[in-house]
């Protein structure tokens, strides 16, 4: 019943590197011309875990903004704002508070899996316990229905479909549901209501998942229908309760497979990324220094490149003459592994030239950064305040 909306985020660490670019930022330019798109920087996030250092947090929002635009994300396209100037998620996070089990909490993966991790950072607040919890009040504000993902992130859109459909088992029961319903079906026309009773039955009764799709196509198609009543109808196909709030589900999305210069995952407190901005320069000199097979020794000594992080970039950037020139001449010592990195240079250097030159443009005139935001904040609050309108009232919070 509500246009396929995306929302992702990320959280303002600062200038971003290869692996976001590749992990995040790719699929994001993709993806904001197939739906309507939400980008949102997540500074709020950011502090259930870092809540003792903020002083570089509002560096580190306009860079990773700059960085987004540089990247290609368009504002044209999609909507970009933050987190904290649009103060609706801090009332839908404390309205679904109300509701949401702390069990629930609890058993989030992660909330164990990080307080095991980050042992040096005290992580007993509710900031951190409730985390999933404003996050599903990111999600259900916008009523964004895909959420691009990885699978290590799955469990979290399960918990936000899951607190929607709490919110809405108590807050879209109303007084004669099922008789408000029909007189909603009848103001489809008779043709019109017949055919979606029709297939309400052949949904309930007989569990036909084709009949659902259709009557879902044929409430879609109706012109005539107030918010509310499309609403109520919506939610008597598959019960007795209109859906206030919108169930998300994952949008899968690959997850980098760029390791850092070490070899392990590329992360800023590994000190082992590639920044996307870095100069030229650096940037050739970084990835010649990047960790290769240790079996290699020697120039003389052969390798195996599924062993080498290096490999790992030939597999993103490589065509397949230059990928079986790598795989022979490591297994067979006939190249050495400076000749190995030098078309990852290349690569690199010509695929972030673009990135840095359009970087320029915004670092050299901030306010095109700050005006681009205070438009997607401005919008991403009208659309914040259409669902707790409909969440106020839902839970008795308007008053005449």
């Amino acid at each position: 019943m509500y246009p396929d909306r995306v929302l992702s985020g990320m959280r303002p660490t600062g200038a971003l590197h290869l692996g976001h670019y590749h992990g995040v930022l790719k699929n994001w330019i993709k993806i904001q011309h197939e739906f309507e798109c939400l980008f949102m920087v997540a500074d709020w996030h950011a502090l259930t875990t870092h809540y003792d250092a903020t002083m570089g947090l509002e560096n580190h929002v306009w860079d990773m903004v700059v960085d987004w635009l540089a990247a290609g994300v368009d504002p044209n396209q999609a909507t970009l704002f933050i987190q904290s100037r649009v103060p609706e998620h801090a009332e839908l996070h404390l309205l679904l508070s109300m509701v949401t089990p702390v069990g629930w909490l609890e058993r989030v993966p992660t909330y164990k899996e990080q307080q095991q991790k980050l042992t040096d950072r005290d992580l007993s607040s509710y900031g951190f316990l409730g985390y999933p919890l404003l996050q599903a009040a990111d999600i259900l504000l916008y009523r964004a229905n895909r959420v691009p993902v990885g699978e290590d992130q799955v469990p979290h859109i399960e918990f936000a479909r899951e607190v929607a459909r709490r919110f809405n088992h108590f807050y879209g029961r109303e007084k004669d549901f099922e008789a408000n319903a029909l007189e909603a079906a009848r103001k489809m026309g008779n043709k019109k209501s017949r055919l979606y009773l029709e297939l309400r039955t052949r949904y309930t009764e007989r569990g036909d998942a084709e009949a659902l799709l259709a009557a879902r196509d044929l409430l879609g198609e109706a012109q005539n229908l107030s918010l509310g009543d499309r609403e109520r109808l919506f939610g008597y196909l598959e019960g007795n309760a209109r859906p206030i709030l919108a169930e998300p589900h994952a949008l899968l999305t690959e997850a980098s497979r760029l390791p850092g210069l070490d070899g392990q995952k590329m992360a800023k407190s590994y000190g082992n990324t590639l920044p996307l901005r870095l100069s030229e320069e650096a940037l050739a000199h970084k990835i010649s220094t990047m960790k290769t097979d240790e079996a290699r020794k020697l120039r003389t000594d052969p390798g195996e490149p599924t062993r080498c992080p290096v490999y790992a970039f030939h597999k993103l950037y490589s065509d397949e003459k230059t990928l079986t020139w790598v795989e022979d001449g490591c297994r067979t010592a006939g190249i050495g592994c400076v000749q190995c990195k030098q078309p990852i240079i290349e690569q690199v250097i010509l695929e972030l030239r673009p990135l840095r030159e359009r970087a320029q443009l915004y670092q050299e005139d901030p306010t095109l950064v700050r005006n681009i935001i205070a438009d997607g904040c401005e919008r991403a609050r009208r659309l914040a305040c259409d669902t707790l309108r409909d969440v106020r009232e839902a839970m008795g919070l308007v008053y005449s």
